[in-house]
């Protein structure tokens, strides 16, 4: 398996409790109106983390880092501002980058939210429809949105064989009719990714691969074993060549 990308995570390591899941502390953020200030924070780090993994592992095409936008930085703050000045500091390339909102935050408003990732497509970033599936986004509407790639929900996968492989199918073969890349969420299962695979679904992320670490973790997972970060392309790796190195 190769690696493709890599996604940011927030996580808050407290001095007395630990790692506080973000279920727990994000619904507080927003509700304090912090999280606008904190998805700035998220951006610039992600992006400059994003530099520091490509020049210390190249590749063709180069990693990607994606990070999700929270529904109070796409209707009030400035998301189009702070991820300009974001890229224009870190340096990144922002073809590299995926922005991801979920389906449920595109339809609560649309046409705020067509706005919003037109101009933030124009900035050159790629746009994915997260946790796709639970929302109630009709064709017609996804046809609107200019987004770049679906997300599968990992609720399409939970408990593998009791999950409808159709249902899968129909979004991977969604996918391919609109030209979008289709990404498999929650993986834990090689039954999973093999099914997958055999769907034609090149790409997907979960705990089958490697479970959320630091990026000092990170760098040390790729220079041991060349994959295994948060996204990985499930399809199988090209045959060696006799000349390779």
């Amino acid at each position: 398996m190769v690696v493709s990308g890599v996604e940011a995570l927030l996580r808050w390591r407290h001095p007395t409790r630990g790692v506080i899941a973000p279920s727990q502390f994000i619904p507080a953020a927003e509700e304090m109106g912090l999280i606008v200030p904190i998805g700035q924070w998220v951006v610039r780090e992600a992006f400059a983390q994003a530099v520091q993994l490509q020049r210390s592992f190249p590749s063709t095409p180069p990693l990607t880092m994606a990070v999700n936008l929270s529904p109070r930085q796409l209707n009030q703050g400035d998301i189009v501002g702070d991820v300009r000045r974001a890229i224009r500091d870190s340096g990144v390339d922002p073809s590299t980058l995926v922005l991801e909102i979920t389906e449920s935050l595109m339809m609560a408003d649309a046409d705020l939210a067509i706005l919003r990732l037109e101009e933030m497509k124009a900035l050159g970033v790629r746009l994915a429809m997260d946790d796709f599936g639970t929302g109630y986004s009709s064709l017609s509407n996804l046809g609107r949105f200019p987004v770049d790639i679906l997300k599968m929900d990992r609720s399409f996968l939970e408990g593998a064989e009791a999950a409808d492989p159709g249902l899968a199918a129909a979004v991977v073969a969604l996918g391919e009719t609109l030209d979008l890349q289709v990404v498999a969420e929650g993986i834990e299962l090689t039954s999973q990714m093999s099914s997958l695979r055999d769907l034609g679904c090149e790409l997907g992320q979960g705990f089958l691969f490697a479970r959320p670490m630091s990026i000092e973790s990170v760098a040390r997972y790729l220079s041991d074993a060349r994959g295994g970060a948060s996204v990985l392309r499930l399809a199988p790796e090209p045959e060696p060549r006799s000349d390779a190195a």
